[in-house]
């Protein structure tokens, strides 16, 4: 009798412990894994492993692969290609890339070439809060169904429209979206909160280039997930953040950006919603393994010569403050103004120790805006500086904030008088979005803004040192 129970207590032992490991139990359902990948800004080096990585999922099960935006600006060799961004379309063509949001800077290059890039696309473009009007560009799907054998996953696309105070416009030139028109992401999705039933859909996803949180009323990916519960997840861009957590029993994930993650999610779903879901943010700069396919074709876009050449030497690394002093400069410097101002967020990259490329400087700013020269009174410049609530690096004065006023003197420290007119050289990209603090006429110059920063290296100063330099001005 002690025998026999010691064979069920062994074996009831053996099932709980089983039951109670690392491998739980499966579950049974609909398995399905999504790939992402956000804010790539033209970075081509890890598709390589990217599609390595998805090629060999697939033989496992299931796999539907997306990009939450912002695929443009910040790779010369994107940017720069005689088909503006071309590369990167081809290159996520070849990976197998299903869906993408349209992000912010999909815009940077204009109407006409972004129309060329979608229909160049063999994925699937979404985004509810655009309309493309006679702009030439095909309208976007407002959501998207996707099916995977017995799957179906529906995405709603939505991008960020914080570009401008005067009007609804994304973050970027708005010289370059005259054809457009936008409505802001919390104005739109509550339209689209009955979509999953209508496309009878196993999930309903969140593809967005909003942010992970924002303020003020505006729409993060916070936001939908405490006002908006109808997701079953979200997968963000535009924040460059990675993201991992969950608000609301909704997932939320985000890669990162300039493609050194890949975002991987395995679900599985039963009775239409989420039974189990894991996740794994794969570093793609120790990912050995590559397809060496497309890694030559990856090579072959980044093999420009010209952008290697030496220009000039920076003596220490430089961070974005100190980058923005030698930036302003060299505006100053070959427009050969008064004054000159670059907004914050046009300069895009920190600039190492050694010999500078034209790379480094193309990546530092990577918009193409052109620059511009106004005549400016000292009185105008405070206004503009008062009023556009932003941050600017200058050059060619001195600036000091006093209680409500702004005190502006030359390198000498002698105060300027309000009524004093400047040459004020900048980027187009600030009249555009400051309208109401420039002149209606400037003088367009025939550099851009990174040509400007390299003829000044090759012509002017080709040394390189900021230590601890921060000419930078915010009205507070």
């Amino acid at each position: 009798m002690k025998k026999i129970s010691r064979y069920f207590i062994t074996i009831l032992f053996l099932i709980t412990a089983c039951s109670k490991g690392d491998d739980p139990i499966p579950i049974e359902g609909k398995n399905l894994t999504l790939f992402f990948v956000n804010d790539q800004h033209g970075q081509l080096h890890n598709f390589s492993k990217i599609k390595h990585i998805i090629d060999a999922e697939k033989q496992e099960t299931k796999v539907i692969t997306v990009c939450s935006g912002d695929l443009f600006s910040g790779n010369p060799a994107v940017d720069n290609h005689p088909q503006k961004g071309y590369p990167m379309i081809d290159v996520m063509n070849r990976v197998g890339f299903d869906i993408s949001v349209i992000g912010n800077h999909e815009f940077d290059y204009g109407e006409s070439i972004l129309s060329d890039r979608i229909n160049q696309a063999n994925f699937d473009w979404v985004c509810a809060n655009v309309e493309t009007g006679n702009s030439g560009i095909p309208d976007p799907f407002e959501y998207k169904t996707i099916s995977r054998s017995d799957v179906k996953v529906t995405f709603l696309g939505l991008v960020e429209t914080d570009g401008s105070d005067n009007s609804t416009i994304p973050s970027t030139h708005p010289w370059r979206v005259q054809n457009l028109t936008f409505e802001r992401p919390e104005d739109v999705i509550g339209k689209y909160s009955n979509i999953k039933a209508l496309e009878d859909s196993d999930l309903y996803i969140a593809l967005t280039h909003l942010g992970y949180d924002s303020s003020g009323g505006s729409l993060g990916d916070t936001q939908i997930a405490t006002q908006y519960p109808f997701f079953d997840l979200i997968i963000g861009g535009h924040s460059h953040q990675t993201i991992n957590t969950t608000i609301n029993n909704i997932p939320i994930y985000q890669s990162g950006s300039y493609l050194n993650h890949l975002g991987k999610i395995e679900v599985t779903i039963k009775d239409k919603a989420i039974a189990a879901i894991n996740y794994e943010l794969i570093n793609l700069n120790t990912y050995s393994e590559h397809d060496s396919e497309l890694e030559a074709v990856i090579d072959q876009y980044e093999d420009l010569p010209h952008l290697n050449e030496v220009i000039g030497f920076s003596h220490s690394y430089h961070q974005r403050p100190e980058v923005g002093c030698f930036y302003s400069d060299a505006l100053q410097g070959v427009m050969n103004v008064d004054v000159a101002f670059q907004n914050a967020g046009g300069i895009r990259s920190d600039l190492n120790e050694g010999d500078i490329t034209r790379r480094e400087i193309f990546e530092i700013a990577p918009f193409n805006n052109n620059t511009v020269i106004y005549e400016m009174s000292a009185l105008e410049i405070k206004n503009f500086l008062k009023g556009s609530g932003s941050g600017f690096y200058y050059s060619g004065i001195q600036l000091q904030q006093n209680g409500n006023d702004i005190q502006i003197t030359d390198l000498n420290g002698v105060s300027i008088p309000d009524n004093t007119m400047l040459t004020l050289g900048t980027n187009d990209y600030l009249p555009a979005v400051y309208e109401n603090y420039f002149p209606l006429n400037g003088t367009i110059q025939t550099l851009t803004d990174a040509e400007t920063v390299i003829a000044y290296l090759e012509t002017m100063n080709s040394q390189v040192n900021y230590p601890n330099c921060n000419h930078f001005f915010r009205y507070q």
